[in-house]
């Protein structure tokens, strides 16, 4: 690794009584990461340095080959080396992002499991679990990862199921939904190391308002962005959700939700503008897209996971959405080279 210094200027300061060895953190970054979680990770590294004016931490990044790698937003992000093994006393940190099935490499999975069994922590950002469970990390564990990719992840490793929450630290395996989550997580682990007065301060650095809990949910459970925190109306959406495979009438929607079907239409049509059924079917068709884009599965398997009799049903209500049949989506996608 290139010396450097790991210990910026900074204004503001913040006294720290530690004459240790630094930690170290090694982010692994494979195509098409998240930009926003692997730099949310990073940051609270570096300002607890900055405001400590002590070498707390240092952190250094991979690639697979040593070659720039290309973020989701098109940026290159130039590593510090290729795949290495790292000490054993390190974390080292998978960071994914979009389209998370297609970054999974063996090459990559080798080095998860060759890292494991040496004794190093390894831990995932965003969809990295795609790539810790390929390695067989999650088994028996709690873990994560970002919200939107969680029915693809389920669809690809059945009988392992993420939780909803910001991050989990499950016997030294770390994982977060992405995003700011991981701004969380780590200031979980400087707490952890250096106590909570000092975790409070690299908060107030990033300007970010910390999570009480790492069982805090990624999302408000659709509350945000509707006009309405109508419990009712959150109620039959966290039921429909949960029931895509096998959608129930709108009958029993109502029943399981405590008020009439008629209660219910209106404060679908008030604040969503749409029916039950119809925004019942929009989710369904939208679960269709995100399995298409995340997983291999084939039209008629995706027709089936999202409670649709048929390819040919599931390609009706597709082309209506998304102007294009499943399988010219997929075609188009692949040939967009995304």
């Amino acid at each position: 690794m290139t010396k450097r210094s790991f210990v910026p200027r900074g204004a503001a300061s913040f006294r720290v009584d530690f004459d240790g060895p630094p930690r170290d953190f090694y982010f692994l970054l494979l195509p098409r990461l998240t930009m926003l979680a692997f730099s949310s990770a990073v940051e609270p590294l570096r300002v607890a340095n900055q405001v400590a004016n002590s070498e707390l931490y240092r952190w250094f990044v991979m690639s697979q080959d040593g070659a720039p790698v290309r973020c989701s937003n098109g940026i290159l992000i130039t590593p510090d080396s290729g795949l290495q093994n790292v000490p054993k006393n390190a974390v080292a940190f998978v960071c994914a992002g979009t389209e998370p099935t297609g970054s999974v490499s063996s090459k990559a999975v080798a080095w998860i499991s060759r890292q494991r069994a040496f004794g190093c922590q390894v831990g995932g950002i965003c969809t990295g679990a795609f790539s810790l469970a390929k390695a067989g990390l999650l088994d028996g564990r709690r873990f994560t990862l970002h919200w939107e990719n969680q029915p693809a992840f389920r669809e690809s490793f059945d009988g392992l199921e993420p939780t909803g929450n910001l991050y989990e630290n499950d016997r030294g395996l770390m994982t977060c939904g992405g995003g700011s989550a991981a701004t969380d997580m780590m200031l979980a682990v400087i707490e952890q190391d250096h106590g909570k007065d000092l975790a409070v301060v690299v908060a107030d650095m990033c300007i970010h308002h910390r999570s009480d809990s790492r069982e805090a949910p990624q999302k408000s459970a659709y509350s945000v962005g509707l006009s309405s925190r109508n419990p009712h109306l959150i109620a039959a959406m966290q039921f429909m959700e949960k029931n895509l495979e096998s959608p129930v009438e709108i009958d029993e929607l109502a029943q399981q939700t405590g008020i009439s079907r008629r209660q219910l239409e209106r404060l679908f049509k008030r604040h969503v503008g749409l029916s039950p059924a119809q925004f019942y079917i929009e989710q369904r068709v939208a679960r269709a897209h995100a399995l298409l884009n995340e997983t291999a599965m084939s039209v008629n398997e995706i027709a089936i996971a999202t409670g649709f009799s048929s390819s040919s049903q599931l390609s009706l209500r597709f082309r209506k959405r998304y102007g294009k049949s499943p399988g010219a989506f997929r075609k188009s996608w692949a040939e967009d080279g995304n």
